[in-house]
Order: structure tokens, then C-alpha cells, then sequence
């Protein structure tokens, strides 16, 4: 039940007829009796930079969940990031701490990377290709980074994206081996 002292997430992007979000949230929360709830607020892009300051200001405002058009411009309006984010230069979950502050966060790797795992795949000195330096090809990197990876192939048709990428990575994670290169995943 919703009441003066839920906790409000917000689930932030445009347009919301496919969220499915407070489908997953909603029931969980009421099962472990957690006074919360997720809310799908449709905010254009042109609006995002005004709205998203506003809804930040509710007494009740606990976080958000940001899916497109703003997973980057997200970031510049925050107090503290994950590597994740560094990484990836995008963010999807933020959650205000207890002094004010809003951290962001990136799970779309993590979910890749524990998938992974639970395909009794192992990660932890491993090599991989990623086909893509975009969003989701990103937030992979960071996450298999995370885990362990030893060597990371990256191939983009924007060399440019690929590069800016791997020098991220790299600068976070300095003992993971990146390159460059062709889509090939021999190796």
C-alpha cells in the first residue's frame, strides 16, 4: 500500500510503454513488506535536463532507474559514480545517500557478467571479444573488467568509440590487457 512514507523510485526514460521494471520491483518489494515503489515517469528528452532536478527534491525520492534517451546525460548530474560509469559514461540507477547526495551506478554489465557465471563460465583471467564500444558493449567491458578478465579484444566500426573506451578502461583497471582490433575472435 502507498502511503506519506513510501519510498518513491523513479523509473525515468521516454517513452514508458515498454518498462517493465515496476512489473519485476513492485511485487518484490510487497513480498519482503518494503514500504517502496517503483513509478515509470515519461520524460522527454528535452525535458530531462529541467525534470529530472525537480524529482530529485521530493521528500520521498529514494532513487531512479534511468533507461533512454538518458543514460549520459544522467552523469554530469550527479555526486558520485561507480567505475562503471567511468567506464562506460553511462548511468542507470541512482540512489540518494543519507547526506544529500546522488550516486550512480550501471548495471547492465553486471547482469551479462553474472550470467556468465552462472553458465559455469569462468572470467577471472579470461579473454574476450566485445563487438561494440557503445552502451551496452561498455558496460560489459567495465563489468567483465571487474571480474578479472586478463585480455580484452574490442572492435567498433567507430575506431574512435573503440579507442576512447579501451583508454578508459585501461586507466581503471591497469592490469587488464586491451586492444583494439579486428571483430575476429580467434584467441
Amino acid at each position: 500500500m502507498i502511503d506519506g512514507h513510501t519510498r518513491l523510485i523513479a523509473h525515468i526514460g521516454y517513452p514508458t510503454h515498454s518498462f517493465r521494471a515496476p512489473l519485476i520491483y513492485n511485487p518484490y518489494f510487497k513480498a519482503i513488506d518494503l514500504n517502496a515503489v517503483v513509478v515509470p515517469m515519461g520524460v522527454t528528452r528535452d525535458d530531462f535536463a529541467a525534470a529530472f532536478p525537480c524529482i530529485t527534491r521530493f521528500s520521498n525520492f529514494h532513487g531512479a532507474l534511468i533507461t533512454m534517451p538518458h543514460k549520459v546525460a544522467i552523469v554530469p548530474m550527479l555526486d558520485r559514480v561507480s567505475t562503471a560509469v567511468k567506464v562506460a559514461g553511462a548511468c542507470n540507477a541512482v540512489r540518494r545517500a543519507e547526506d544529500g547526495a546522488l550516486i550512480g551506478d550501471l548495471f547492465d554489465g553486471e547482469g551479462f557478467a553474472r550470467g556468465v557465471l552462472r553458465k559455469g563460465r569462468k572470467i577471472h583471467g579470461a579473454r574476450a571479444l566485445i563487438v561494440g564500444a557503445g552502451g551496452v558493449g561498455s558496460a560489459i567491458a567495465a563489468a567483465l573488467a571487474a571480474q578479472g578478465l586478463a585480455h580484452l579484444r574490442l572492435f567498433d566500426v567507430d575506431t574512435v568509440a573503440a579507442t576512447g573506451l579501451a583508454t578508459r578502461l585501461t586507466a581503471h583497471f591497469p592490469t587488464l590487457s586491451v586492444e583494439v582490433g579486428a571483430p575476429d575472435p580467434a584467441g
